[in-house]
């Protein structure tokens, strides 16, 4: 794996600003410094085979962000295709992977490249096509209702980043007794799945049968990547849009949105999330 020589950051910049804040019918302005989240490309080099090039946060993630977004589009299936993977000595934003003879191919047909929210649509027919491809995931995940409220706190407590300088979103990795198990941040909802994603399959730790805790949206590309992981449960702080939840439902993934402090709404999947019996007189 990538040496964490050189790639140690804080994935935030430190600027100058002017604070203005409105005082008993005025103004008050003053000039601080104040921290920025820092969005920068990085490329994801595999030889002669294919390079993408990603927007995210350098925050000392880009072995996680690299093996979780090459699993999760499908251009391996497990770290053990990885031959080996460095920073580029001449660009460490650059990210030189090897790949085994038996990793499938980098533009192959199983891939899932899915079309992310801020891009221009390519037609319903190919978005039926891509969830079409998305496996079903099993159905040995559980969850206590209360559990999805303690790792929405658990992970806000880690998000150093965002209480820092804001602009960025989390994602975690949890278990059916609510441990996180990897934990993520980046200006990119996408990405931050994916960190967390390509931590636990750094860590050995398997992702089937687990939850992921998103801090924003979920989107039909948050879906599929929960899916190729066969993560079985997504507990999110803000809404689903409408193809997410046609892709949840073809996954079996449950789909827990609205997730906050002590309210939760599931929107589809089989009924995972556990709820207490109610109180008899």
């Amino acid at each position: 794996m990538m040496s964490d020589e050189n790639h140690t950051k804080t994935g935030s910049r430190a600027v100058s600003a002017r604070r203005i804040t409105a005082v008993d019918g005025g103004f008050e302005a003053r000039d601080e410094g104040c921290d920025v989240a820092v969005e920068a490309p990085l490329t994801i080099d595999i030889g002669d085979l294919d390079s993408f090039t990603l927007l995210c946060t350098p925050n000392g993630d880009e072995d996680a962000m690299t093996v979780g977004f090459l699993f999760s589009e499908g251009v391996i299936e497990s770290t053990d295709q990885i031959e080996s993977m460095r920073a580029c000595l001449d660009d460490e934003r650059v990210v030189r992977v090897q790949l085994s003879e038996g990793a499938p191919p980098a533009h192959g047909e199983g891939r899932n490249l899915l079309i992310v929210s801020s891009c221009g649509m390519c037609g319903s027919e190919s978005i039926d096509d891509k969830v079409a491809r998305m496996g079903r995931v099993g159905d040995t995940l559980r969850v206590p209702v209360a559990s999805l409220w303690s790792v929405q706190r658990s992970m806000r407590q880690r998000q150093v980043l965002f209480e820092r300088c804001g602009g960025t979103h989390a994602a975690g990795i949890f278990d059916a007794g609510g441990n996180i198990l990897s934990f993520a941040e980046d200006i990119g909802r996408h990405n931050a799945l994916d960190k967390a994603i390509g931590r636990c399959l750094i860590d050995g730790r398997q992702t089937a049968g687990m939850g992921a805790a998103l801090s924003g949206r979920v989107s039909l590309e948050m879906v599929g990547k929960a899916a190729r992981a066969g993560i079985e449960l997504i507990a999110a702080v803000s809404a689903p849009t409408s193809l997410a939840l046609d892709a949840a439902e073809h996954c079996g993934i449950t789909l827990c949105a609205f997730v906050r402090e002590t309210r939760a709404t599931v929107f589809a999947g089989p009924p995972r999330v556990v709820e207490p019996a109610p109180e008899t007189s």
